[in-house]
């Protein structure tokens, strides 16, 4: 399991005061407590800005919070030993960074062999990877020649090679065309079904609907709703977490700002779904 528990990251920006401008400290994470259990698939959700990246880079252990902890257990057992922990995830952003001459297959074996794999390892981890993300096709050729689909998948390659028991995806269909996106869905199905944690961060919402055992809604760096997609419809009394996330947002922004917004003036991200599919 891994576990937020009062997590905040605080940044610093420069802010217009008359003709002065000077630095403002604010929280991009406020308080941020949440769990994640083996065989789980949990949804971060929010506008652009809500803090959703850094939350996310905090559990991947690639950000040193301000406040707060994150906390990783084996079964009953916390890890406390920072390296284990670092082992323990798998952390794919849209940053992620792969050298561009190397061949999907060749990329692997260099990743096995400092992860202290042997040849047979490398090999049969690699023909795994390769049946997971539908990547037979394209697995020998140069990273630089990929289709936007093919590069995220060969950097969830690079994730899988490990064998982490945790995945932390930062908007891992994003852009994507329909095959890419659904290999990438079916990764996270098979993942969740042999045990492991899947926390991914989306702004198609529909995908989030039938993928999600529960999601988090972010805005301003705070959780503000937390269920299965059924409670929060439920709780909202809508029928897609879509207009969900519209209700719980407009009352939301309205009690910040005084004045409850629209569906139409909330911005979630991008309008569309997975590039050749439906909007979401």
């Amino acid at each position: 399991m891994i576990e937020a528990i009062e997590l905040c990251k605080q940044f610093e920006r420069s802010v217009k005061k008359g003709r002065r401008t000077v630095k403002e400290a604010f929280l991009a994470v406020d308080h941020v407590s949440l769990q994640a259990y083996p065989g789980e698939i949990i949804g971060i959700l929010g506008p652009n800005g809500a803090g959703k990246t850094t939350l996310l880079r905090m559990l991947g252990m690639l950000m040193t919070p301000t406040g707060g902890e994150v906390r990783l257990t084996n079964g009953e057992i916390v890890i406390e030993n920072e390296t284990a922990k670092k082992a323990a995830i798998g952390y794919l952003s849209g940053n992620t960074k792969l050298y561009p001459r190397f061949s999907i297959r060749e990329y692997l074996r260099f990743l096995g062999e400092l992860y202290g794999l042997d040849r047979g390892q490398i090999e049969e981890r690699t023909a795994e990877i390769s049946r997971v993300l539908d990547m037979d096709a394209f697995l020998d050729n140069r990273i630089e020649k990929l289709s936007t689909g093919q590069t995220q998948r060969a950097s969830i390659a690079r994730c899988l090679m490990a064998d982490p028991q945790i995945y932390i995806l930062d908007e891992p269909t994003l852009g994507l065309d329909i095959l890419s996106a659904d290999a990438i869905i079916h990764f996270m199905r098979e993942q969740k079904e042999h045990g492991k944690t899947v926390l991914y961060s989306t702004h198609y919402l529909e995908e989030a609907q039938f993928l999600c055992d529960r999601v988090y809604m972010i805005c301003d760096g705070r959780i503000v709703a937390q269920g299965t997609p059924q409670e929060l419809l439920a709780q909202t009394g809508t029928g897609s977490l879509r207009e969900a996330f519209h209700s719980i947002y407009g009352r939301q922004i309205g009690t910040n700002t005084g004045e409850e917004k629209t569906a139409a003036q909330i911005h979630v991200g991008t309008d569309k779904g997975p590039k050749g599919g439906a909007s979401e």
